[in-house]
């Protein structure tokens, strides 16, 4: 493991790059040193670890456009959601290590291949790497907006150094109650910890803006996923972002959930939601006069 010379790198990088040892990079605070190959609970260290880059068209359209949003997927997660549909890069950790250099390199090729943003999908556990080869592409001329694809377990100190570097949030709200984000997602602390982070999102980057074309530029878009049975709370989701975050702040109410990886050892997610209670949720988001996003 070759560490760059992060002294070479902005004061905000530098100090992100300092949150490795201990590490303090997100709200579990495994407080190992990452700095020296040590690895928290997360299971990765210093460097970028990615499982695949590409164009991806699976997105919300205002991501996508006509050419794609540049999906990086890394790998390893601070969450343990028991239906994960990754499983194979956030749990089995899947992928390779690359440099600074490298990751800064992969964000410019994405671009040069017309890209419509660079998507970093699961960055929370790997902000400092993320920063400095943003840092560098940037400086090499990376221009296309870059989205924050998280699951929304974010530290809001971490968050704050990467002020700046990020153009649109797209973090998940996965639960209300903090019962339910304990026995599917290992974080009781979950609920709390992502209404503190969302409200640091969109003190930077304020509502969702999408240009002429139809494609996002600069905004907050949260997505909520429907769990069987109500587990998500929905309703407390929807009424916290309606009246906490933003009357109008963009949402994905989402029906993608299916039984995965551990799921069926669950009785009550081992189903799929009932897509009339998903249909009237969305209703219910409009009369909050949340923005609805497919």
């Amino acid at each position: 493991m070759i560490l760059p010379k992060i002294d070479s790198f902005s004061p905000q990088v530098r100090r992100l790059w300092q949150k490795l040892d201990p590490c303090t990079c997100c709200p579990r605070n495994c407080r190992v040193n990452r700095l020296a190959g040590e690895t928290g609970y997360c299971g990765t260290g210093p460097l970028p670890v990615i499982s695949s880059a590409g164009p991806h068209f699976g997105e919300e359209s205002v991501l996508v456009g006509k050419d794609g949003s540049g999906t990086v997927f890394f790998t390893g997660c601070n969450l343990r959601c028991v239906f994960c549909q990754n499983y194979d890069i956030s749990r089995m950790r899947r992928g390779r290590e690359i440099s600074i250099d490298q990751l800064a390199q992969q964000f410019l090729s994405l671009q040069q291949s017309g890209c419509e943003n660079i998507n970093l999908v699961t960055p929370s556990h790997q902000a400092p790497a993320i920063a400095a080869a943003l840092e560098k592409a940037k400086q090499d001329g990376l221009t296309v907006p870059v989205v924050y694809n998280s699951g929304g377990y974010d530290s809001v100190q971490t968050l704050d150094l990467l002020s700046g570097f990020i153009d649109i949030y797209m973090p998940d709200f996965k639960y209300s109650d903090p019962e339910i984000s304990a026995r599917l997602s290992d974080a009781a602390d979950y609920p709390d910890v992502c209404k503190k982070a969302l409200g640091e999102m969109h003190r930077q980057v304020g509502e969702l803006l999408i240009d002429k074309s139809g494609v996002a530029i600069r905004g907050l878009l949260v997505r909520h996923l429907v769990l069987p049975g109500d587990l998500s709370g929905s309703k407390e989701v929807l009424e916290f972002l309606a009246g906490r975050i933003w009357p109008s702040t963009a949402v994905n109410i989402m029906d993608q959930y299916r039984p995965c990886f551990h799921a069926a050892r669950f009785e009550e997610i081992n189903t799929c939601p009932d897509y009339e209670i998903i249909k009237s949720l969305r209703q219910y988001a409009r009369t909050l006069g949340l923005r609805i996003l497919p």
